[in-house]
């Protein structure tokens, strides 16, 4: 086991106001965070924060939508910054072995994230297409000798095995397009309102289709959406006192509507201010460049309207 997920099992934030900073530790005063050290692996990470806030009786159905992978997801890359800002603490101490062994804990995190976001946005498809195609050539060779020996059997056998592999290729290569085409309609920090459910969310990640286990598509019945789950969904942090034990929703794009004005009233939620760093003029959230270079979206600049008396 990577010696990072000892230090990745069973912990708790401390949300401290005004500081970009995380606090890893047993303490009975915070947003707390139920897990064990193969968190990559298995995803049973828990946040609870209905103690923060009163109310949210929304209905039910909209915790079909809660996803603890993408709320593990958000939680990992807390621990790389954290782990970043302790490298540099460290540096700035002079504490050399120190820095260095953070260092090399960072790096272990930073290559299995990595490795997932390759699956994530297909890079591990085009391999896996790549890897098929070789085995329907070598099979296909197979096949042209055993019918050249009249041995017909192994031939019906082997063309199954072809018509099997050549399904399962064009599968794997429509992900790897779709993730190499995604278009999508919202961006990191832009407020939005779940068309089914109401409740207000920012968005804070963003898949080129659905990413989720095949039980967690059954349980938000993905594919009753009309674009089922080939299309973009989005991680959510869900505004707390419209449903305090929601937190962190995965939502089809097909269910996700942008305000029609701006969007300037009190959002609350215990990750925002980690995300992002504070709200612009249209009252969208501005993330930090570490969540951009994550899922590798460009920076999102306003139109600044003409001042009075300016030049045209």
């Amino acid at each position: 086991m990577p010696s990072w997920r000892k230090h990745f099992g069973v912990m708790r934030k401390e949300l401290i106001s005004g500081e970009r900073s995380f606090v890893w530790h047993h303490c009975d005063h915070s947003v707390f965070v139920k897990g064990n050290p193969d968190m990559l692996r298995r995803r049973n990470v828990r946040v609870e924060a209905g103690w923060l806030f009163k109310g949210g009786e929304r209905g039910s159905d909209a915790i079909s939508e809660r996803s603890e992978s993408a709320n593990e997801d958000i939680l990992i890359f807390f621990f790389q910054l954290d782990l970043a800002t302790r490298v540099q603490y460290a540096l700035n101490m002079e504490e050399y072995d120190i820095a260095q062994q953070l260092r090399t804990k960072l790096a272990e995190v930073e290559a299995e994230v990595a490795k997932q976001q390759e699956g994530k946005r297909g890079s591990s498809s085009r391999s896996e297409a790549q890897d098929k195609a070789i085995s329907i050539i070598r099979l296909r060779a197979d096949l042209q000798g055993a019918i050249e020996s009249e041995n017909y059997a192994l031939a019906a056998k082997l063309r199954d095995e072809i018509s099997k592999l050549e399904a399962e290729s064009l599968a794997v290569s429509a992900k790897a397009l779709a993730h190499e085409n995604a278009n999508y309609s919202f961006r990191l920090g832009q407020r939005v309102r779940h068309r089914t459910f109401d409740y207000r969310a920012v968005v804070c990640g963003m898949d080129p289709v659905c990413c989720e286990s095949s039980s967690w598509m059954e349980t938000a019945q993905v594919e009753k959406l009309s674009r089922g789950s080939n299309q973009p969904f989005y991680q959510v942090l869900v505004d707390v006192h419209a449903d305090p034990n929601l937190l962190v929703a995965y939502v089809a794009e097909e269910n996700l509507l942008a305000p029609d004005t701006p969007d300037l009233d009190r959002f609350d939620h215990p990750y925002i201010s980690f995300l992002f760093y504070g709200m612009d003029a249209a009252g969208d959230f501005i993330p930090i460049k570490q969540l951009r270079e994550k899922f590798n979206r460009p920076r999102h600049e306003i139109p600044l309207d003409e001042e009075p008396g300016g030049d045209a």
